[in-house]
């Protein structure tokens, strides 16, 4: 999965959107969870300063009592965190506290003028007799109901630390539990990409059969979206298919239209002895070989134009070697062939026959004894496969500038030769037809090396 791949596209845009979705969730779950543990805190503390004050003042004595301690065990442990006090408001009396603020006492919100909520509860954070963050709540109560009644305040500590280990644990396991949740998300969405993709990669291995000749269409069901990509491919390769067989006919109908034009103007202009019939008949001569030229081009081109012409490369080269072993008979001439197993070339096989039948050729009428032809997969070029072929013989060789001039249509270098001086130029019209390489260097067998770089199916 590459970086400009549609599916690292779509796992990023869902990572993304999971890395800011989660930590919302996670953030908003944790302030509810926080405010919901400081409220049962804060309901607790009223709870006890309540059955507090109801144990020490409802009681029918004139002065508080001790409370019976059944509302919170920890208020007899020692700096427990967990505290009660009970201190006359305006007249002396004794003031009472649990065993757990021993010598110490609490801090009174209403002395620190903290205002008193709807239930006449006053509430204030403080340091507790170590240095702790306790929480204490205060309610002011008196004995009786006279008017003159004596006032007491009552007071219970909670520790802060409670609410923050609660609110430290749960974070941890909040966190854990999103972690694992985000990750599971991102295999989960992992799995839809490629499950959702997949009918793209089927796409892409029905295309490659289509141009490797194995199918003539994109076949297959595939998911409603994709079918309308479906038909349109189909539509464009049954599209391609009529063109290049209209351009087979129209090339081979001007071939023909023009054939007996000339032959008309070369036979009455060979008739006229004259400057002018000799001049009409090379032109005419010009004329039907550029006319060749072009329709041979055109039919190279609509030929290469054709999708899934594929041609085995071996059979074609052992029947080249056994044809012109036999034409070369005489001479000895040695063919020797290595072509990688299952080599595919990716076109007509008239235009290898014709590309290799010219360079061998060309090849053992200037061998001493040896021709070799060697084909191999090359390098994959931006995802496009290649086919390297060279053939080599042990003959004279050519210079730089000798090897420069060949490929010029109607050139050859030894009128001793036979040959029309148009087998390179042939090669090198076809090899631009197909988009590949060719050159000329010199074998290390002494000779000529031609090399052909084609595309492979």
């Amino acid at each position: 999965m590459n970086l400009n791949s549609l599916a690292f596209r779509l796992l990023a845009t869902s990572a993304a959107w999971m890395l800011v979705v989660l930590p919302l969730a996670g953030f908003i779950i944790y302030r509810l969870y926080s405010e919901d543990v400081r409220a049962n805190f804060d309901d607790r503390l009223a709870k006890l300063v309540n059955s507090i004050a109801l144990d020490a003042l409802d009681t029918g004595s004139i002065e508080p009592v001790i409370p019976v301690n059944r509302f919170e065990p920890l208020f007899e442990d020692p700096h427990s965190g967990w505290y009660w006090q009970i201190s006359p408001l305006g007249h002396a009396a004794q003031t009472l506290k649990s065993k757990s603020l021993e010598s110490a006492g609490l801090e009174s919100p209403f002395e620190a003028k903290m205002p008193a909520d709807e239930a006449g509860q006053r509430w204030l954070n403080a340091k507790g007799p170590v240095g702790e963050s306790i929480r204490i709540i205060e309610v002011i109560d008196a004995i009786g109901k006279d008017a003159g009644a004596k006032q007491y305040s009552v007071s219970v500590a909670g520790p802060i630390a409670w609410l923050e280990t609660r609110n430290r644990n749960f974070l941890t396991r909040l966190t854990i539990a999103l972690a694992l949740t985000g990750i599971g998300l991102v295999l989960a969405s992992l799995f839809q990409v490629r499950v959702g993709l997949m009918p793209l990669r089927s796409i892409e291995h029905a295309l490659a059969d289509i141009r490797s000749g194995k199918a003539e269409a994109l076949d297959g069901e595939l998911p409603e979206e994709i079918a309308p990509l479906q038909r349109e491919l189909n539509a464009l390769i049954k599209s391609n298919q009529d063109i290049v067989d209209r351009a087979r006919t129209q090339v081979g109908n001007l071939a023909h239209a023009l054939k007996t034009p000339l032959a008309v103007i070369t036979n009455e202009a060979n008739e006229e002895r004259t400057p002018f019939g000799a001049k009409v008949a090379e032109q005419a001569r010009l004329m039907r070989d550029q006319i060749n030229t072009y329709l041979d081009r055109a039919r190279m081109a609509a030929r290469i134009g054709v999708i899934g012409r594929v041609t085995e490369v071996a059979p074609v080269v052992e029947a080249l070697k056994r044809a012109l072993e036999r034409i070369h008979r005489d001479r000895g001439i040695t063919i020797t062939t290595s072509v990688a197993p299952g080599l595919k070339f990716q076109g007509e096989q008239q235009d290898l026959e014709e590309l290799l039948g010219n360079l061998l050729d060309n090849g053992c009428k200037w061998a001493t004894s040896e021709v070799s032809v060697s084909a191999s997969p090359a390098p994959d070029r931006d995802r496009l496969r290649r086919m390297v072929v060279t053939v080599e013989d042990d003959g004279p060789g050519l210079s730089a500038d000798e090897r420069a001039k060949l490929g010029k249509r109607g050139l050859r270098l030894d009128e001793t030769k036979p040959g029309s001086g148009l087998g390179l130029s042939i090669v090198t019209d076809l090899v631009t037809s197909y988009r590949g390489n060719f050159e000329l260097a010199e074998s290390p067998k002494g000779g000529l090396l031609a090399r052909l770089e084609l595309p492979a199916a």
